[in-house]
């Protein structure tokens, strides 16, 4: 029999299922698409953005600090904050367990830093967190060494070799370091700069916001912890800071600050301050103290001094304070430099008997002869012609006081300054009524008692003191300080007869001030040697030794004043120990400012009579 052709199925149930199949997948497929692109669009956008951008901040630079001459004091060098995203550091996203252990282990010797720190950094206790700063302000150099430890992890890690970038989540926020060119030169000034970047005292602590200007941000896609360059970036630039230009003088701080260190190690004394002030404007040409510190090592500095303790300490100024009660007794007409007065050897007062310095017989002085010798005596018989009586005198003595700005902060706005000590008159207690006239009872800063001499230099007009001559901004554009206040004190012509008399306490034979001599020029200085209250008993103990004076006597263009605290070796006396420091100062600044020698005469005015 002839055989039957071979009959196939028919394929059209077959391709209907495989078409169904089909129909189905590709149905899922939309469903899906549908589901992320419109419906969870949104929350899948967010998350993917989050985990493929970040965010870091470009640090402002700092502005700079100049002396007056534009020589630099503190300046800003590059740097980076070295930090860290803790989710890059998980064992889901490394496939290993001790990722953070793993990564420590390779940055705590370059950054200098305990293990177990920066595994606690890169484990917080906020899973969530993205952000974490393992060191601060450190080198190019160091950043250099983890990012090229760094490429060599993603290189091997890229070869399949079973190596872990443990370092991916490690980045860097270029920032910025500070930097004091000078050491400790005027540190008390500038101050420093704390680990955020925020300044710590000083200048750099009372200008802050202007010299930090303003941080930026970028943000960039990241991946393996590297960027994305294609997926682009913005930016928003950070403003740097302005540079402040101060008006002290760095060759006339390095002058005063030398003086005063080598002069406080000599006399193993608990610390000392130098003020130098151009009479005529009022600005600060040097403000050092010492011991001091250096702000570029902070972890060498002693606590105790890294403030500013010539505008921080408040002592009681001793005989220097005495100008003061004579500018009152000038200007109140109470007497004349020529006035006799006759100084016994104790003269009762109060509840007290009070003396001089040096016992002696009575003595017959002029009123200029009183200051010259610097008698106490002399100056509360003096003080006690202000009023008809003793609670009179002590009002009309306060208001001088309170002139000259005794009580009141000096309007520099430095950080921790003190305004000093004065009562009011009606609260003077018994002793206070005959102690405050020759300098004991009351308290006031370095920075003030220079103001008190430049005061009467500029011709009784007392000119607020300033250490900020102005300020660059980023545009380059230099904006003045404002201009400082002027009060007028005492007259012209008092403020000229205390000049003169002045110059007796340094150019005649008795005067006490004759180690401060300067030859070619005619000085007016005055000494001062005060019983000191010791900060930690509250009691009295030591001597504040002090001197202060201006020159040229007859054409004031500088005040200088100096004070140690508590000398122990030597002499204590201030015209023995800081008369000779006034001289070396006055001396360097004179020929610093090209300020010609005095061409008039002394006045030699008359210290004593004859009865």
């Amino acid at each position: 029999m002839p055989s039957r052709p071979l009959r196939l199925g028919s394929p059209r149930p077959r391709l209907r299922m495989v078409g169904l199949a089909l129909t189905l997948v590709l149905l899922a497929f939309v469903v899906r698409l549908l589901q992320v692109q419109a419906v969870d669009a949104g929350a899948y956008a967010a998350r993917a953005e989050e985990n493929r951008y970040v965010v870091h901040t470009l640090a402002a630079e700092r502005g700079g600090i100049t002396d007056r001459n534009g020589v630099a004091l503190a300046i800003s060098e590059d740097a980076y904050d070295i930090t860290a995203d803790p989710t890059m550091f998980t064992a889901k996203q490394l496939k290993i367990d001790d990722g953070p252990e793993q990564a420590a282990a390779l940055l705590a010797p370059i950054l200098g830093q305990d293990q177990a720190d920066i595994v606690r950094k890169l484990r917080p206790a906020n899973k969530n967190s993205r952000y974490t700063r393992l060191a601060t302000r450190q080198t190019p150099q160091v950043w250099k060494q983890i990012k090229d430890l760094k490429s060599a992890l993603a290189k091997k890690a890229e070869t399949g070799s079973g190596t872990v970038n443990v370092l991916a989540g490690v980045f860097a926020d270029p920032s910025s370091q500070r930097v004091y060119p000078n050491g400790d030169l005027a540190a008390g000034i500038l101050g420093w700069v704390n680990a955020d970047g925020q300044g710590g005292g000083g200048i750099e602590q009372e200008l802050n916001k202007q010299l930090s200007g303003k941080d930026g941000k970028i943000r960039y896609a990241q991946s393996g912890g590297r960027e994305v360059p294609t997926a682009g970036s913005t930016e928003t630039p950070a403003v740097p800071g302005s540079d402040v230009e101060l008006t002290i003088d760095r060759d006339i701080q390095w002058a005063a600050q030398h003086a005063i260190t080598e002069q406080v190690k000599k006399s193993k004394a608990d610390r000392g301050y130098v003020i130098v002030q151009d009479t005529r404007t009022g600005q600060i040409l040097a403000m050092a103290d010492s011991p001091g510190f250096d702000p570029n090592d902070l972890s060498k500095a002693d606590a105790e001094a890294m403030g500013n303790a010539a505008v921080q300490d408040a002592f009681e100024p001793g005989s220097t304070a005495k100008v003061m009660s004579m500018a009152a007794v000038l200007e109140e007409n109470a007497a004349t430099p020529l006035t006799h007065v006759v100084v016994p050897n104790r003269l009762h007062r109060g509840d007290r008997l009070f003396s001089d310095d040096v016992d002696h017989g009575t003595w017959y002085l002029t009123l200029n002869g009183v200051l010259a010798k610097s008698s106490n005596i002399g100056t509360i018989l003096a003080t006690g012609q202000l009023g008809k009586t003793q609670p009179e005198a002590n009002k009309v003595l306060y208001s001088y006081l309170r002139r000259f700005g005794i009580g009141s902060y000096t309007g520099l706005g430095f950080p921790g300054e003190t305004p000093g000590i004065l009562a009011p008159y009606q609260k003077w207690s018994t002793s206070q009524q005959y102690t405050i006239p020759f300098g004991q009872g009351f308290s006031l800063n370095a920075v003030q008692a220079a103001s008190v001499y430049s005061t009467i230099a500029n011709g009784g007009v007392r000119i607020q003191p300033t250490l900020v001559r102005g300020t660059k901004g980023p545009d380059g554009r230099f904006t003045p300080a404002p201009k400082p206040k002027e009060t007028r004190v005492i007259s012209q012509k008092t403020a000229r007869s205390l000049a003169q008399m002045l110059e007796s306490v340094v150019d005649d034979e008795q005067g006490t001030g004759n180690k401060a001599r300067i030859p070619g020029y005619n000085v007016a200085g005055k000494t001062g040697t005060a019983n000191r209250v010791d900060p930690a008993t509250g009691r009295y103990r030591g001597y504040t030794s002090s001197f202060a004076g201006f020159a040229p006597a007859d054409n004031p263009r500088i005040t200088v004043y100096c004070a140690i605290q508590n000398a122990t070796a030597g002499s204590y006396f201030g015209g023995q120990i800081c008369g000779p420091i006034y001289k070396q100062v006055m001396e360097f600044a004179l020929k610093t400012l090209q300020v010609p020698p005095t061409g008039a005469r002394a006045a030699d005015l008359p210290v004593d009579y004859k009865p």
